[in-house]
């Protein structure tokens, strides 16, 4: 399975992501609404591994954050097969900074795949996973006509696929999100 480090959006981009995947969902796409568990939110993946040592999650809890202002910018579709669909996280420096930073710590750990080196991370968030190829057109057109939007960065969750549980890491000023 898969381990991870996550971005969480202000409330607000959450609603307007989780609006999108209702609207493909009503156009006949499979698409994260249909994933009901407490964990499945909106998110930027920043960082990836088969498996994150419990001494990364210490040093992921040690690290300073402060809230990062971002644009959700047009859609991308990922893959030929088995294509995604997601909406662009405009690149900005305080975004690329913080991907870097978080890259380095988990960057030991076993299984790390190329697409989350600073140099090749395309900064997202997934609106529907293996979308049939037939069906990619629906998919773009339900949600096409939806212009960019600002969102704040304003959390860092670690998610753990093998034990399906999501937990919040770094401090936020001097507090920690625990």
């Amino acid at each position: 399975m898969v381990q991870s480090v996550e971005l969480l959006l202000d409330d607000a981009a959450d609603a307007e992501i989780r609006r999108q995947w209702e609207l493909l969902a009503q156009a006949g796409v499979t698409s994260r609404a249909a994933h009901t568990a407490e964990t499945n939110r909106p998110h930027i993946t920043v960082a990836v591994a088969r498996q994150i040592w419990p001494r990364i999650d210490r040093t992921l809890d040690e690290q300073h954050f402060q809230p990062i202002p971002v644009r959700l910018g047009g859609l991308l579709i990922f893959g030929k097969r088995h294509p995604i669909l997601v909406r662009l996280v405009v690149p900005t420096e305080p975004l690329l900074a913080l991907q870097r930073q978080i890259y380095r710590v988990v960057a030991p750990c076993p299984g790390v795949p190329a697409t989350v080196r600073p140099d090749g991370w395309t900064p997202h968030v997934t609106l529907a996973r293996r979308i049939p190829i037939p069906s990619l057109g629906e998919a773009v057109n339900a949600v096409a006509h939806d212009r960019d939007f600002p969102a704040t960065v304003v959390g860092i969750r670690r998610w753990d696929g093998d034990s399906r549980r999501a937990w919040q890491v770094a401090a936020r000023g001097e507090e920690h999100g625990r």
